[in-house]
């Protein structure tokens, strides 16, 4: 019988992107909580475990994880469920769960405990980890996002705090986000991709040859001031799915 902590079978190799992070970064999978957890690490001494925010993934903290490996930490940026190299599964995405993601983390990775750093939904996590597994964490570091009860309250006292959140309850909809972004052949991702240095995002690439909604995107797009982008020229590579090296 399947034990229901261990992440079902996974495909013989999984594409990721070669993307700048640091030299020395090592890239492997981590099981826990039944999914499979892609980690980038740098370091050695007591865990600091990176809590990225949403729609990021582990590259936030490329700088961090340096910064804190030569300050005499073992830094571990994971990707959160359905996020990244990270497993996207059905279900579990409520908080409660998530939090025990990260906790499961921690103990994968052979560690007494860590230190948390969390910023926007990885504070959120982060705060709930906490409370949950309290053991398991022993300092706690939170950008942007206050203390969930705090701001829960805020939510339902201060409208502003309520309308500046108002793209989370849009996904919160059944359907409608999935069809605004495949509405008008993908119009919305289409404006998303050129919004950003996306001349050869291996995504952009592989629209224009099938005549998705990429097909019409300029050569060239200039950097937008609206959104960092992360996509540049970082080729597509093939690796195994227990590890991303």
């Amino acid at each position: 019988m399947t034990d229901p902590a261990t992440p079902a079978a996974q495909p013989a190799s999984v594409v990721r992107l070669d993307i700048p992070g640091g030299a020395g970064l090592i890239h492997r999978d981590v099981a826990a909580n039944g999914a499979r957890f892609h980690i980038a690490e740098l370091g050695d001494g007591p865990l600091v475990l990176l809590l990225h925010g949403f729609p990021q993934f582990w590259w936030t903290w490329r700088h961090q994880l340096t910064a804190l490996a030569d300050a005499g930490f073992r830094a571990v940026a994971m990707d959160l469920r359905g996020v990244g190299g990270s497993d996207r599964t059905p279900r579990g995405y409520d908080p409660a769960n998530l939090a025990l993601d990260i906790t499961g983390v921690i103990r994968s990775l052979g560690e007494p405990d860590a230190a948390l750093v969390g910023h926007d939904l990885g504070g959120y996590l982060a705060w709930t980890a906490a409370a949950m597994r309290p053991k398991l964490v022993r300092r706690l570091a939170v950008a942007s996002m206050p203390h969930p009860r705090r701001w829960r309250s805020a939510l339902v006292s201060d409208a502003r705090q309520s309308a500046a959140l108002s793209h989370i309850w849009g996904f919160q909809r059944p359907w409608i986000p999935e069809r605004r972004l495949t509405a008008d052949d993908g119009a919305l991702v289409a404006e998303l991709i050129r919004s950003g240095p996306g001349r050869t995002c291996p995504t952009t690439r592989r629209w224009r040859t099938t005549g998705g909604p990429c097909a019409s995107c300029p050569r060239r797009t200039a950097r937008s001031s609206r959104t960092a982008g992360w996509c540049g020229r970082w080729p597509a590579r093939t690796a195994s799915s227990s590890t991303a090296g």
